[in-house]
């Protein structure tokens, strides 16, 4: 299983990307991936047109939900990561991807990195 960061999800809708490689290659492997509300979300904020939309939405009908054990582990990152400014939304991302033992793909893993020792795998 693997779960996009919302950086990842926008460029996997661009044909040609290196995120639209990967997600085709792990598509014809039989990988399963599902992105989290909370990415979900920061998705349809865009700037974001109508057909795109409606692609990512055919891509991922399901997103994954957070859960209240999800918000209290994501508090956990939060604090034990440095109470980083605008990382709130990361901390969520990682938490329910952890729950779901979803490797996390994303373009900026500097953002994600210290999630990693406390479970987090990066695809």
């Amino acid at each position: 299983m693997i779960h996009f960061d919302t950086n990842f999800l926008i460029q996997t809708i661009v044909a040609g990307s290196a995120a639209h490689e990967k997600f085709q290659n792990w598509a014809q492997a039989g990988e399963n991936c599902n992105v989290s509300s909370i990415a979900w979300s920061e998705f349809l904020c865009g700037p974001l047109d109508a057909s795109a939309a409606a692609l990512a939405g055919q891509i991922f009908p399901q997103p994954e939900p957070l859960l209240a054990d999800d918000a209290a582990l994501a508090a956990r990152l939060f604090n034990q990561t440095g109470r980083r400014s605008r990382s709130l939304a990361d901390c969520m991302i990682a938490a329910v991807a952890i729950r779901c033992g979803a490797k996390l793909a994303t373009i900026n893993l500097t953002d994600f990195q210290p999630f990693v020792s406390h479970g987090l795998v990066l695809a």
